[in-house]
């Protein structure tokens, strides 16, 4: 934590706490980290808090700031430790979880806390208008479903107003764009108790979306030279041993089950990977160089036990389908394969309109080999090599990540940036030197020797979880007419007009456009609010001047009412801006 805002931040964490003590002298306390953008700490609360409560903590740190309070470090033994903190449960637990004799405390003025630092010297140093407490969430202690549940008060901070102003205005416009009330309101996905927690059921308005994508995907994918496959939703446990994702991935993955097939117990698991699978179908047939690279696509559905707490809405997901594939190649095909996965990101960012992007490279770290990572350093360190000198020669923005590397190899996660500046982690390039050799898998080089051939994983558009998720929030909801579920509306204004109206919406439907008839008994200006509601790009108004030129009335979802078009100049208009992806 170098910089001095992060210091900041985790300073307010350790004021809020203070303020909470001395508004509510019986509180416990849990932990107080400084995180993106601000801060937040777990309390357990004698009283229930409220939204409405947080006014008056802000108003005591501002208090508390004003008496130039100092950020004193002291270390003490453990047993001194568990005597200042005798009433509060979970420091002790935190204690107990030490390594060593000793424990740091942070003392600022009548409030210690457990804490190893830094912080900042004084609050003279936090600007009293550079920080806001925002919300009131519940948080398991230590992130278990076992645990105690406590109340978790969130703040964000900057170094000034300004950029505290900002940020609350980007954060108010996020709330309008939330995919979680868009996704409802425009009739996209919905989320069932009786089907589950965290496995969402897609309206045909977010099926339709689906298949534009999956278009897109095969088409770029069939272009690129990759080959489609399918496999099962269900896999026997021997076989996620064999590929090492168990042990190394169980805690993500659903319970097994246990069948008993002619008297033999045996073990499967929901599929949490497609890779296995798919290193299976790689070995159904002999292998020369003349067969590499080989690419394998599937959009594959996944399922990942992700905790109760850590669900959210369609980022956070325990069914999924994955834009997946496998590049098996050999080392010296290995560049242009892994560099031609990195110019499918650019060209579907293109597509996207996103402008803002980078890509972290996850290396892993000594101390993991043999426990979180496959042991072989020889390899990790040559295929680091590999993936760094690539990424370098292209030029692409990157920053590199220590010890977030895949168990198996090296990685490039993308983080895009939406519309209105919101960071989402989005998709990933992984390099795999490891498995294919636990499979066996081999092909015969030009000298006639048997070697392994390098694996590249790659999911380019994520899920259509996360990546709907995304575009919902980076189009707040206005998808662009190749993408938008139904692309128009055609609105006779009265009885009269609704022959013309059919035969209009039925030339549309021969022209591949996703159109509804809206020939409700509603008034007109109803059905243009409706329209403008739920973000439909064209609405094409029919009455008796359109029947008798064989026009329509066009309406733009932004630009309003562009007068009347030839019918046939309309179609010929949005076919175009369809195919076009604009």
């Amino acid at each position: 934590m170098e910089n001095n805002i992060d210091k900041q931040r985790h300073s307010l964490a350790h004021i809020m706490a203070y303020a909470v003590k001395e508004l509510y002298p019986n509180v416990k306390f849990g932990m107080g980290p400084a995180i993106e953008s601000g801060f937040y700490y777990d309390f357990e609360f004698p009283i229930t808090l409220e939204q409405k409560d947080l006014a008056k903590i802000e108003n005591r740190m501002r208090e508390i700031i004003k008496r130039e309070v100092a950020f004193t470090k002291k270390d003490i033994s453990k047993k001194e430790a568990k005597e200042l903190f005798s009433n509060q449960t979970f420091k002790l637990d935190l204690i107990t979880d030490i390594e060593g004799e000793t424990v740091s405390t942070y003392e600022s003025g009548k409030f210690t806390d457990l804490c190893i630092g830094p912080h900042i010297k004084s609050t003279k140093e936090i600007k009293a208008d550079a920080f806001k407490l925002t919300k009131v969430a519940g948080a398991y202690w230590k992130g278990s479903e076992k645990n105690k549940m406590l109340t978790r008060i969130y703040g964000i901070a900057f170094d000034t107003k300004k950029e505290l102003d900002e940020y609350v205005a980007m954060q108010q416009e996020a709330e309008k764009r939330d995919h979680r009330k868009l996704g409802k309101d425009l009739r996209i996905f919905i989320f069932s108790e009786l089907v589950g927690p965290g496995l969402p059921l897609w309206l045909p308005n977010g099926t339709t979306i689906i298949d534009q994508l999956e278009s897109l995907a095969k088409d770029m994918e069939n272009k690129a030279g990759y080959l489609r496959v399918k496999t099962p939703h269900i896999a026997k446990e021997e076989m996620y041993k064999k590929s090492g994702h168990l042990p190394y991935y169980a805690e993500s993955m659903f319970p097994p089950m246990v069948l008993d097939e002619d008297g033999v117990k045996t073990t499967y698991y929901l599929k949490a990977m497609n890779c296995p699978h798919h290193h299976q179908i790689y070995a159904a047939e002999p292998k020369s160089y003349r067969s590499l690279p080989l690419r394998l696509a599937e959009y594959g559905t996944c399922y990942r036990y992700e905790k109760s707490g850590e669900l959210f809405g369609l980022m956070r997901v325990r069914s999924m389908q994955m834009n997946d594939a496998h590049i098996y190649c050999t080392e010296e095909q290995f560049a242009k394969e892994f560099m031609a996965v990195i110019k499918l990101y650019l060209q579907y960012f293109k597509i996207f309109g996103i402008k803002k992007y980078i890509m972290r490279l996850s290396t892993h770290s000594k101390e993991g080999l043999g426990k979180k990572y496959i042991d072989n350093e020889v390899l990790w360190n040559k295929t680091e090599t590999m993936v760094r000198d690539i990424m370098k020669k292209s030029k692409i923005p990157f920053v590199e990540v220590p010890n977030e590397a895949a168990f198996y190899g090296p990685k490039i996660d993308v983080e895009v940036w939406s519309a209105i500046g919101r960071e989402f982690t989005l998709a990933t390039n992984q390099v795999d030197f490891a498995v294919p050799e636990r499979f066996g898998l081999t092909y015969i080089d030009k000298g006639g020797k048997e070697k392994t051939p390098i694996c590249i994983h790659r999911a380019p558009l994520s899920t259509h979880e996360r990546l709907i998720g995304f575009l919902i929030e980076h189009y707040a909801g206005n998808f662009p007419v190749w993408l938008a579920p139904v692309q128009v509306w055609v609105v006779p204004i009265s009885d009269s007009h609704r022959k013309y109206a059919k035969l209009v919406a039925q030339d549309l439907k021969e022209n591949n456009i996703r159109v509804e008839l809206k020939d409700e008994n509603e008034t007109l200006g109803k059905k243009i609010r409706e329209g403008q509601g739920q973000k439909i790009p064209y609405l094409l108004i029919i009455g008796d001047k359109e029947i008798k030129k064989k026009s329509v009335g066009v309406r733009e979802r932004k630009k309003g009412d562009l007068g009347m078009l030839k019918f046939s100049k309309f179609v010929e208009q949005i076919k175009k801006e369809i195919e076009s992806k604009k």
